[in-house]
């Protein structure tokens, strides 16, 4: 049997006609930048954010360094993160010239660690950017406390999680901004690249309106330099076809989550998904701790099944960051995970056939090395 990590065919083939017929309208109003698609995306996905106010961006990436640039953020500046997440995260923060710094994870959430980030704050210090990670929300309410404390900024990196809580209150809506990716592997995908930023702040989201534009306000006079950070109306009228699925897309996404913690439950081998009860999560990833993990991976390639590791190289350890004099084992959670996290397929397409034999196959070769 074969079965793929992800399989958007699948989704696509319940939703053709609707697809077809909303690009078809983009294509025939020849409003191809910007117009009432965007506009209609952005009031649906602040309302379900809990947000009054939401910014398309023509990516997840750019939703992030679209925020960094409306709040000034810039050379001099630090920006505290997690090293165990996707490169946009970290990337963004050094391309607007601020230095980040990194705080380790929690070992069961993979989220960043709340009890180690008060020591790693300084003069320098301008935000924080905690990451929502595989549809979990990080522990918002310590990391809160310090940057009211602080005087700090907060960014959500909620690229993985549109729709998860924490207790009881939506990705994006707690810290002065929150990211979005519409990533097509995301539960919320476009057909291309996509993102969003949502806000609470009326001053913030005005600016994030300039940002995207190149800075222009009004059109042809720019006070600030900003960007082409523009989402794109096709991939807009994409999501709004998709947008009323995603609740029933994400609770199928827990009935599979809550499948395999069934299945592996008894063995001790297999570590799976630890969900804070101040949490819901969308599960974006399923990802269990293994040892042996890459041997596990190559048993299920041959057998047909779709993984995939997020993350294998934490970013403090990447080339491109080795100006900021880090080491292998200076944040020794995100190395650990990193050698031992594998994701498994979780989509809401899978039938019950296709998740046992996920599970069998993951049980078979872990009962070698119990």
């Amino acid at each position: 049997m074969q079965v793929p990590l992800l399989d958007l065919k699948a989704q696509y083939a319940a939703i053709k006609n609707e697809v077809l017929a909303a690009v078809s309208e983009v294509l025939e109003s020849q409003q191809c930048i910007g117009g009432p698609k965007v506009a209609e995306l952005e009031e649906k996905i602040a309302a379900i954010s809990d947000c009054k106010y939401a910014v398309g961006t023509s990516s997840g990436t750019d939703a992030i360094l679209n925020s960094l640039m409306s709040l000034d953020i810039a050379a001099g500046d630090e920006v505290i993160t997690t090293p165990f997440t996707f490169f946009a995260t970290v990337g963004c923060i050094a391309r607007v010239g601020a230095k980040p710094v990194f705080v380790d994870i929690d070992p069961k959430t993979y989220n960043i660690d709340s009890g180690l980030i008060e020591r790693a704050i300084t003069k320098k210090t301008r935000a924080i950017m905690p990451v929502h990670l595989f549809g979990q929300m990080a522990d918002m309410g310590p990391i809160m406390q310090l940057a009211n404390r602080y005087n700090l900024a907060v960014i959500e990196d909620a690229a993985q999680s549109i729709t998860s809580t924490y207790k009881g209150r939506k990705a994006g809506s707690i810290g002065r901004a929150g990211c979005f990716s519409f990533f097509p592997s995301k539960n919320l995908g476009a057909a291309g690249d996509g993102g969003m930023v949502v806000t609470n702040d009326k001053d913030l989201y005005n600016r994030l309106k300039i940002m995207r534009n190149h800075g222009a306000n009004p059109k042809y006079y720019h006070k600030i330099i900003g960007g082409n950070f523009r989402l794109d109306p096709v991939q807009a009228a994409v999501l709004l076809v998709k947008l009323p699925h995603l609740d029933r897309w994400s609770e199928a996404r827990r009935r599979n989550a809550a499948f395999y913690d069934e299945v592996f439950r008894q063995n001790e081998v297999v570590q799976t998904p630890y969900i804070s009860p101040d949490c819901a999560s969308i599960f974006n990833q399923y990802v269990i701790r293994v040892p042996k993990r890459d041997e596990l991976i190559a048993c299920l390639k041959q057998k047909g099944v779709g993984c995939e590791v997020y993350y294998p190289h934490p970013m403090h350890l990447q080339e491109c960051f080795s100006y900021l004099g880090h080491r292998q084992g200076d944040f020794p959670e995100s190395e650990r995970a990193a050698k031992e996290v594998l994701a498994l397929p979780i989509y809401p397409e899978l039938t019950d056939d296709m998740k046992n034999y996920v599970a069998e196959s993951v049980l078979s070769f872990v009962s070698t090395v119990e």
